[in-house]
């Protein structure tokens, strides 16, 4: 009798297998469905590619767009040398290396992170043009007067490509430091058995086993340049994302923009394509799960001196420069409006940062459960269709997002001209609802790699039991799962409120009437040229970006397994 009643309990609580598979089934349909509600935005872009465009396109093709496609290359030419070149260098040194402020340096390199690339430029725009500081300084110390020297020139494509290397170097910074964080200590002591030296061990051994992490570092920071358009503009420089925005909002012809939009994307996906095709059968990974403390070294002291211009002139020119031009602007002139209406822009930003936060990491943590849950070709499908998003510029996500609620809106409003006798007008078009549909499309991609990272380090043996004691998938989701990956879900959040902070080309065009954020208000007022009062909701952004800054960089320093 005894085992008879210990066994009946135990037998119900073991969950029975087509209930397990069906849940697993529904949760696999749920991101099969999300996925192509995200996709919608650049099916809508595709769809128009081969629309006619009334000869706009032709227009454009003989006038503008070999200027867009010559200031597209050479910007992204630029800033991907640049960034690979510093943000490599900088985690090399402070992994494998020891000097004074090494510690200070891991986490201030990252600093650059929280300022936008435009907000960079509204500032050395003012630092260096003819009548700022730098160069009144130096016609006072010299006796010289405008011509009798040369200075360069901000804003250009040299001066553009400067201001966003500077602001995307991070990328490959932090990508380049998890790699060689990771990296095996066996390889690096055999090849000093080989007779290689740090910079041969360097150039021939750490460099190739980073080369997918340093590829994807850059490949971040190339989509964030071709994603820029406050930067560009301010500059006056002609790129893909200014020729979208003039195409749709200047010449009126949403078709050509797409156009555009489409020939973008096609560009960044073949580039990645032919970096995976040129890896070829090469892998990249360990062969075995044991690792060792790295074999750190001591600098001297011209060593250290190195060390410590190399990592602290992008913090300087990236963070403490523009941060103290915005900052002394700022007090000695600032908004005008700062005040009530200016907590109305700081409270739109802080509204669309937390809502489009909580938006983007629930859809990331049904898709990363799915992809545990039903590990199938479709699902894989789904998800790498839906976090697409992040390699597209943010104007190319707000014209899908137009175009497609564009067509439904019309075709409700058809429906009920036809049916009820009335018109419904724009439901979601120009609609909070609409932008945060677009800060969806574009950062999903950030919230879906930490929500997944997290999950990964859950043993699937927590699942088990978690269905030996009664829960099915969603139970185990939220009693189990949830609480484990509150860390890693608080990061992802951050990291997205920080980017929607800075979003602005999606946010101008996608926005509701009269719906001004700090990032439409910097913008608006150093469009005008007016520097000193957009320098008070530019300075705040990057305020708001610090933290999350310390927190990813927290997270890095314990990306080596058993630190």
């Amino acid at each position: 009798m005894t085992d008879a009643a210990l066994s009946g309990p135990v037998t119900a609580a073991i969950p029975d297998r087509p209930r397990t598979r069906s849940g697993a089934r529904v949760w696999a349909w749920l991101a099969i469905g999300i996925a192509t509600l995200v996709s919608i935005p650049l099916m809508a872009v595709f769809a128009n590619l081969l629309a006619p465009s009334d000869g706009v396109w032709i227009h454009l093709a003989s006038t503008v767009l070999p200027r867009y496609v010559a200031n597209t290359l050479w910007l992204a030419l630029g800033v991907g040398l640049g960034t690979l070149v510093i943000g490599t260098a900088a985690a090399w040194l402070v992994t494998m290396y020891r000097f004074p402020g090494w510690r200070v340096f891991e986490w201030a390199l990252l600093l650059p992170l929280a300022a936008p690339g435009y907000v960079m430029a509204y500032a050395y725009a003012d630092f260096l043009q003819f009548v700022g500081p730098v160069q009144t300084a130096l016609r006072a110390g010299m006796g010289w007067s405008r011509g009798d020297y040369w200075f360069p020139e901000i804003r250009s494509v040299g001066g553009a490509a400067f201001v966003l290397t500077l602001a995307a170097y991070p990328y490959v910074y932090l990508l380049a430091r998890a790699a060689f964080l990771s990296q095996s200590v066996c390889v690096l002591e055999v090849s000093r058995t080989l007779g290689c030296g740090q910079w041969r061990m360097f150039f021939r051994v750490a460099l190739p086993l980073a080369r997918p992490s340093l590829v994807a570092g850059v490949a971040l920071a190339l989509m964030e340049t071709l994603a820029e358009f406050g930067a560009v503009q301010h500059f006056g420089i002609d790129t893909f994302t200014t020729g979208i925005y003039r195409t749709w909002f200047a010449m009126g012809t949403p078709v050509a923009a797409a156009q555009l939009s489409a020939l973008l994307v096609t560009c960044v996906a073949v580039l990645v394509v032919v970096e995976r095709w040129s890896r070829g059968q090469a892998r990249f990974h360990h062969t075995t799960p044991r690792y060792r403390r790295l074999p750190v070294q001591r600098l001297g002291m011209a060593g250290s001196v190195v060390a410590i211009l190399v990592c602290a002139l992008p913090i300087l020119l990236g963070f403490f420069v523009p941060g103290g031009v915005l900052l002394q602007m700022a007090m000695t002139g600032g908004d005008p409006l700062f005040g009530p209406q200016f907590l109305g822009f700081a409270r739109n930003s802080l509204l669309l940062g937390a809502m489009a936060a909580v938006l983007v990491v629930s859809v990331a943590v049904v898709l990363a459960y799915a992809a545990r849950l039903a590990p199938g070709p479709a699902v894989r499908t789904a998800v790498r269709l839906a976090t697409l998003g992040y390699a597209m510029p943010g104007a190319v996500i707000a014209v899908g997002i137009l175009i497609a609620f564009g067509a439904f809106d019309s075709a409700l409003d058809a429906w009920a001209r036809r049916t009820l006798g009335l018109s419904t007008g724009l439901l979601f078009s120009g609609t909070a609802f609409a932008l945060l549909m677009a800060y969806l499309v574009r950062f999903l991609a950030v919230a879906f790699n930490a929500a997944e990272s997290s999950l990964a380090r859950v043993t699937p043996h927590i699942d088990q039991a978690s269905r030996v004691l009664g829960q099915g998938p969603r139970g185990t989701l939220w009693r189990v799962h949830l609480p484990m990956l509150r860390g890693g879900l608080l990061t992802g959040a951050l990291l997205v409120f920080v980017d929607v902070m800075k979003e602005l080309p999606a946010t101008l065009i996608v926005r509701p009437f009269d719906f001004d954020t700090l990032a439409i208000r910097a913008y608006r007022l150093a469009s005008d040229e007016r520097l000193a009062e957009s320098s008070t909701a530019s300075l705040a952004i990057v305020v708001a970006g610090i933290l999350p800054v310390m927190l990813l960089s927290r997270a890095i320093g314990r990306a080596r397994p058993g630190a």
